[in-house]
This record gives C-alpha cells, structure tokens and sequence, in this order.
C-alpha cells in the first residue's frame, strides 16, 4: 500500500494544482526526476506503465520514496484494467490514473481506498465515474476538449473537480486559460518534464521548469479568486 490516504491525495492535488506526468525505464534517472519534481515543489508524480520495465522501475521508485522521499505522492498511471491496479497499488502506489474510465479500476480503488483519477471525455462518463467512487477526473484529450468543455460542464455540475490531460503545456497563457476555466489542477507530460532535458542530465532546468509552472498555477488560481 502506499503512504498516502485517499483524502490526502485529493486534497493535496488540488492544493498543488499540478500532476507531472513521467515514464523512465531506468531507476536511477527516474530517481533524479522525483527529486527534481519534489524540490520544486510538486510533490505529486504519476508515473506511467508505458515501457516494459514500468512495474520493477516503479518497485524500486516505491522503496526509495518511503525511505529517502516520504513527501512525495506517488501515482500510477496508464492503467487500463483492475488486474494492473491491483498490481500497482501493491507495490505502492498512492494514486491511480488511467486515460479512460473503468469501472471495474474504480471498484478496486474504493475496495483498496485508493484514489482513482479515469479518463473522461464526456458527461455521462463523468456521472459514472462520479457514481463509483471518483473524485478527481481526469479530462482527456484536453487539446481537443478545449477549456470551454470544463467551463460548460461547471454550469450545472459546480461541484466537479476536472483535471485536464493532454498536448498542455506550461505557458502562462494556457495555464490561466485552463484554470480560469474551473480546473482544480493540471496534468503536464513532456512539454514539462523534457526528454532532452533528462538525456541530458540537467535536472537544475527541469527543476526550474516546473517551479515555474507551479508559480503559474498560483497566480492563476488567485487570479481566478479576485
């Protein structure tokens, strides 16, 4: 299981207000990447089941966080089917996110009092996921869902907390736009974490990069307040 309960992830994603997005099949790397994030101070990281050795690299992320990186939430992400839930949330995982809506994922969730973000893209899938237990949703493909999606479904669904997902990136511009639009928080890829960046090793640019997101996000959200 992993350290943090459910109520504490839900709370400190939207207190954050970001949710990097990261896959590496080598720990070490991986490693170097949680402690850029951390002392940016993200302190929320979904790691994906995107490459072959994702389960043992995330093994191994796992045992190193509860000893040497306690602060940081630890999810899993691209999970698809409850069987690699369940694998996941035993090795630690403290949340779940997939880029659909599974109900036999969120079962298992609720059974484990795991926190699960699915992938979701209309409303109706919203009220299901909603039903079953979510309560965080991951909107997907955000690109193409556009900030009006968020802001229309916030009409008459004021209580929904939507975190969009998908081709963001974290320019002012956008970020103000998305939480203007009602977001509680962002899920950022490669357009922050940048594969040439951990290629080459700088983890000082990286660690800036989302320090800077993060300063966004903030003035976004007080913007979005006055």
């Amino acid at each position: 299981m992993g350290l943090y309960e459910r109520y504490e992830v839900v709370a400190k994603v939207i207190e954050v207000g970001l949710v990097p997005i990261f896959y590496h099949g080598d720990v070490e790397v991986a490693k170097k990447v949680c402690t850029a994030v951390v002392e940016a101070g993200s302190k929320l990281l979904e790691f994906t089941n995107r490459g072959p050795r994702a389960f043992m690299v995330f093994a191994e992320l796992t045992k190193w966080r509860d000893s040497e990186k306690p602060d940081l939430i630890l999810g899993a992400g691209t999970i698809i089917d409850s069987a690699t839930a369940a694998l996941y949330i035993n090795l630690g995982a403290d949340f779940i996110v997939g880029p659909s809506f599974n109900p036999e994922v969120a079962k298992l969730c609720n059974r484990r009092h795991v926190a699960y973000v699915p992938g979701c893209s209309t409303p109706t899938e919203i009220a299901y996921a909603e039903e079953l237990g979510a309560d965080i949703l991951k909107i997907f493909p955000a690109e193409i869902l556009t900030p009006k999606f968020i802001r229309n479904l916030l009409g008459p669904c004021p209580w929904l907390k939507l975190m969009p997902s998908g081709g963001l990136e974290p320019r002012k511009e956008m970020i103000e736009e998305w939480i203007s639009a009602g977001a509680v928080a962002l899920n950022m890829g490669t357009s922050l974490l940048r594969p040439d960046l951990i290629k080459a090793g700088d983890y000082e640019t990286l660690k800036r990069l989302v320090e800077e997101c993060l300063k966004y996000i903030r003035e976004a959200k007080a913007k979005k307040q006055k």
